[in-house]
């Protein structure tokens, strides 16, 4: 049972965001009569309040020294923002609780993967725990358009409520769990052995570097359906199948890195899905065959897990507090997403047309493999409290 806790959390806290972000511009529509420019500005200050609060209230645990207590609160403001959703018919209450209550809720995820941190998780179980999560994000969007489409839209917020409350006691049987382990220690628990703190200028660069690669992911992912049907003249049901196929690969994928994880740097593998992530942009650019395009996602799903598993392991390793760190790595990718409005703006207008956007999608990949280089030689040194600069151990800055 014990060792069920940790999986049974990151599936429930992946199918809570797998149900509600994918079908809330429909619930904004068929609830609340929201029209399209309200919906726009709806999801934009709900995603500014999730950026916030993802700063904010990992910051909290991180002084506390305790992930679960505010993941406990997570589970319980999603159980509060599903019944005001349910309960309400007016869109200016519905926008209030989604700020109020969705944008702290949101950030369960991330203390989740704090907490492993905190407590000492190898690299290997963060690697699995985001597999799980990321079999959520692939099972989730299907069950939740199932969910609507059988019972109706109103439904998808009793399921919502529902996986809270198992969020909930899942949370807090670990919060038991904890306090008997630190009862029986005698002291807190808490694991920082392969810890490499970066300068802030260091940690600024990399934050900036993963801003561009989510921003390149992005932009390859929104583009797909207009690439697939109005580029390529298919159905679009191939743009189905290649983010499908990509999706489900991804998990394997971040199995398999778990356990590169204990032979090979971070930083290595992490240039390698810099390296992975360029040949699949630069072959999207090219590729007209659907077989082509399915087979390729294999290299996205490779790239894509090193960015996700690879990267949340990296800002853990060289930020000391593990509540930053994820909460960090989650607003680097929220950031990614707005760039990736310009990046599919500017790459839709070159003589490439949509395959343009592939184009700077794999510039983006190679200036972010550059900075991360930079930002990982800096580490080379690090400054003793008299002040003389020490050579670091060798794969230190991983």
């Amino acid at each position: 049972m014990k060792r069920l806790l940790i999986p049974s959390s990151a599936l429930l806290w992946g199918l809570q965001f797998a149900f509600l972000s994918p079908a809330l511009a429909l619930l904004l529509v068929a609830l609340y009569n929201a029209t399209a420019a309200e919906v726009g500005w709806v999801l934009a200050v709900s995603n500014a309040s999730a950026f916030v609060a993802s700063w904010l209230v990992p910051a909290y645990a991180d002084r506390k020294q305790n992930y679960l207590a505010p993941m406990l609160g997570c589970g319980i403001l999603t159980l509060a923002l599903a019944g005001l959703l349910a309960a309400t018919t007016s869109l200016p209450v519905a926008v209030v609780g989604l700020i109020v209550l969705g944008g702290p809720a949101g950030v369960g995820s991330s203390l989740l993967f704090a907490h492993l941190r905190h407590s000492g998780a190898s690299i290997t179980d963060s690697m699995n725990t985001r597999a799980i999560v990321s079999f959520a994000w692939v099972a989730g969007p299907p069950l939740a358009t199932f969910i609507m489409g059988t019972l109706g839209n109103r439904a998808i917020l009793l399921a919502i409520g529902a996986v809270a409350v198992l969020n909930i006691g899942t949370t807090a049987a670990m919060i038991s769990r904890r306090q008997r382990r630190l009862e029986e220690r005698g002291a807190s628990a808490g694991g920082d052995g392969d810890s490499h703190p970066m300068s802030t200028a260091a940690i600024a660069a990399v934050f900036v570097g993963f801003i561009a690669l989510h921003a390149a992911n992005r932009s390859a992912v929104s583009i797909m359906s207009l690439f697939v049907t109005q580029k390529l003249g298919l159905d679009v049901m191939w743009a189905g199948v290649i983010l499908g196929v990509s999706a489900a690969a991804e998990i394997p994928a971040l199995l398999l890195i778990g356990r590169l994880g204990r032979r090979f740097s971070s930083r290595a593998l992490l240039t390698s899905g810099c390296v992975t992530g360029i040949a699949y942009y630069a072959a999207m650019a090219f590729a007209t065959s659907p077989a082509v395009l399915v087979a390729l996602q294999v290299l996205n799903a490779w790239s894509f897990a090193m960015v996700a598993g690879v990267g949340l392991t990296l800002f853990q390793q060289i930020i000391p507090r593990p509540g930053l760190a994820s909460g960090l790595f989650t607003n680097a990718a929220r950031l990614g997403a707005v760039v990736s409005g310009a990046v599919i703006g500017l790459g839709s207008t070159t003589a490439l047309g949509y395959q343009g956007v592939f184009a700077a999608s794999a510039a983006l990949t190679v200036l972010a493999m550059v900075i991360l280089s930079v930002a990982g030689r800096t580490t080379g040194r690090r400054r003793e409290p008299g002040g003389a600069e020490q050579p670091q151990p060798a794969g230190a800055a991983r």
